[in-house]
């Protein structure tokens, strides 16, 4: 460990048992500052007053900005570089989403939305009461680099997750539920990267094929399958823009929609031993031959069930002609749930959007968030093994 490291260390002991808990904004500065320095040496290639040829900049000294984040204010020592432009990005990742977040509650205030509950929140949760003008400032830098996102150029991702949730936001007057649109990819690298986010009070239908439409105007391409839930409007908005491209419909959503049919409690449990079974069989057409031993099973116990299965069951089987070890990922939108989780978690603060945009904005903030996290992290999937567009194989466990 270098003498500069061992030092920060001290220096970080000495405040923790200096001010307990009440020290760490004081912490977080040391680490954002050290972390910033780090960045600096690795931008211009070249450790402090270190001799070398390779070096890209010189380093200038340091400029102080005061930073509000959730843990209150922190004032930092941002790296300065000449010969070349820097920006740390742990401070930027940083301080995103809390722009997005205090905008949010601020526009409730600004626009007369708030109430006392809602200015603590602000105080609380930013540290400081804000002004229409840093509203102002703030929403524009944001906007930009969000639309941005939004807006950038798409190419092949052969696994597209779908899925919606909804915000409350006022609207006219009155409170009016928006659907909020999520787009994530696996590329052909294997990584996660967030594709798209829409948020609108437009019709399903109407929103989906604009969302769709979007993705493909912006360059999406090489899909090779669909995983969502059964939206009708997705649904229809599919066949229109992606029509020969196949959809895995959730393993998981569909026996929640299955259970509506099961017209007694004490059947709910060996269906669902059997769903179960034609789900983990090896191959397609074993499931298919379960299937078949599930409807004569249980055709007369509950035969609104077995004819909704029959006319139902081929949508959840798509996963199992693609390779063995992608099935576990891409029969659910389990992954894409989760993302709708950590969505909640940051709007919930909120609770209701004074509009769209607000909405969009910190939505959008969350899930740049996720994205550079996702590429930054592990492969999610192996995507060399899949096949080459137009060969069709069948896979099987045992040969796996």
């Amino acid at each position: 460990m270098s003498q500069d490291n061992v030092k920060s260390m001290r220096e970080l002991c000495k405040v923790l048992v200096e001010n307990g808990l009440e020290g760490l904004p004081q912490l977080f500065e040391i680490l954002l500052n050290e972390a910033m320095k780090i960045e600096r040496s690795q931008a211009i290639n070249a450790e402090p007053y270190e001799r070398t040829e390779d070096r890209r900049g010189y380093a200038n000294g340091f400029k102080p900005k005061t930073v509000n984040t959730r843990i209150g204010a922190m004032t930092v020592q941002i790296p300065q570089v000449r010969g070349m432009d820097f920006y740390p990005q742990s401070l930027e990742k940083g301080c995103r989403s809390e722009k997005a977040l205090k905008l949010a509650i601020a526009e409730m205030y600004v626009q007369g939305v708030s109430t006392r509950k809602v200015r603590k929140i602000t105080e609380q949760l930013c540290g400081l009461n804000i002004t229409s003008s840093q509203v102002s400032t703030i929403s524009k830098e944001l906007d930009t680099m969000l639309q941005d996102f939004r807006n950038r150029p798409l190419s092949a991702f052969p696994y597209v997750f779908l899925d919606a949730r909804y915000e409350k936001v006022r609207h006219g007057g009155c409170i009016r539920d928006v659907a909020v649109l999520v787009a994530i990819g696996i590329s052909t690298t294997g990584k996660r990267e967030v594709l798209g986010v829409s948020v609108s009070l437009s019709e399903a239908e109407v929103h989906w094929r604009s969302f769709l439409e979007d993705l493909h105007g912006r360059g999406l391409k090489g899909v090779r399958l669909f995983i969502s839930d059964d939206h009708s409007g997705l649904k229809k908005a599919r066949l229109a823009v992606y029509s020969s491209i196949p959809w895995q419909r959730c393993t998981v959503h569909f026996w929640r929609n299955a259970k509506a049919y099961i017209p007694k409690m004490h059947l709910i449990k060996p269906i669902k031993a059997a769903f179960d079974d034609i789900i983990s069989a090896n191959d397609f057409e074993e499931s298919n031959r379960r299937v078949k031993e599930t409807i004569l099973r249980f055709q007369k116990e509950a035969p609104a069930f077995t004819s909704w299965l029959e006319d139902n069951i081929d949508e959840c089987l798509t996963f199992k002609m693609f390779p063995v070890n992608h099935w576990r990922r891409i029969r659910t939108t389990n992954m894409i749930e989760r993302v709708n989780q950590e969505i909640k978690r940051r709007t919930r603060v909120v609770r209701l959007f004074p509009n769209e945009a607000s909405c969009e904005r910190l939505i959008s903030a969350v899930l740049v968030e996720l994205h550079e996290e996702w590429l930054t992290g592990k492969i999610y999937l192996n995507t060399n093994e899949l096949v080459s567009e137009g060969e069709i194989r069948i896979y099987r466990k045992d040969l796996a």
